[in-house]
């Protein structure tokens, strides 16, 4: 069933409660592969509950359940995430009792043969004041489902692009064989990243780690090389995903910094692949 553009953007849900505490924080912290090392005390911040602080990108994780893309037809298998964005109002606490909005902003239609772009925008709030949280903006590329007529243009939000010199300083970040197992109890229960048949009838070696994942492995490593791991500084962060990374994979992160933007841009260290591109980060001075 082709997309139906009139019954897809707009659509979306209001006024959903979403909680999370101490615990969903850490765990957070934990499958982006912090606190490897127990004694480095500047994780060890956001994997203990003393003194605990929240990483900016698990912003990316809060929602609700909207079936506005399942009732458009869209053929999920054929799915894949192609950016993220957020922006945060104020420092994420490390529990809190939200509400959340979530609507699908623009369905862009590259063609029968190229597919189609699905920008979704989801909000929240703090549920006893009403303070704005986070706001996130989140790209599907539907493979499969291009070809019904929408338009093809603008993009509602443009394109980063990374500054052309070599990089101010780049940061290595491994990643644990197990990690996309320990990641997922945050939420992405895809098979994709954890049952080694389903990976090998999508056409991978083996499961691959999250998208989301790795977005917040790229956090880290601005959290720890620009920001001397206070995350109240990140202010937005965004990225744009051109490559998976399989668990156990090293990711280094190049990073240039011009005020108060920093660019960023992710390549594994063993295949020389870049897996995020046109990163941009927002940071307080």
């Amino acid at each position: 069933m082709p997309i139906v553009y009139d019954k897809l953007v707009g659509q979306g849900i209001e006024n959903v409660p979403y909680s999370y505490g101490d615990r969903e924080t850490m765990l957070y912290a934990l499958g982006l592969g912090m606190s490897r090392d127990q004694l480095d005390l500047n994780e060890l911040r956001y994997t203990f509950e003393k003194d605990l602080k929240t990483v900016p990108t698990m912003a990316a994780l809060f929602g609700g359940r909207s079936n506005a893309m399942a009732d458009a037809g869209i053929n999920f298998t054929l799915v894949v995430h192609g950016e993220q964005r957020i922006t945060l109002h104020q420092p994420l606490p490390y529990e809190a009792d939200l509400l959340v909005d979530s609507k699908i902003i623009e369905a862009l239609d590259k063609g029968a043969d190229k597919g189609a772009v699905i920008y979704s925008e989801t909000t929240t709030r703090l549920k006893d004041s009403g303070e704005p949280v986070s706001t996130a903006v989140s790209t599907i590329f539907a493979r499969g489902d291009g070809g019904f007529g929408g338009p093809a243009g603008p993009a509602p939000v443009e394109t980063h692009q990374i500054p052309d010199r070599d990089p101010d300083m780049s940061c290595e970040l491994g990643t644990r064989d197990d990690q996309a197992l320990i990641y997922r109890l945050s939420g992405d229960r895809n098979p994709l990243h954890s049952d080694p048949d389903f990976a090998d009838a999508a056409g991978f070696p083996k499961p691959i780690l999250h998208g989301l994942c790795t977005y917040g492995v790229a956090c880290r490593a601005v959290l720890q090389s620009v920001c001397d791991y206070d995350h109240t500084r990140i202010k937005t962060f965004d990225a744009r995903f051109s490559s998976p990374v399989f668990p156990g994979e090293t990711v280094i992160t190049d990073i240039w910094v011009d005020g108060n933007v920093v660019s960023y841009r992710c390549r594994l260290k063993e295949r020389d692949v870049v897996v995020i591109n046109n990163g941009r980060c927002e940071i307080t001075g």
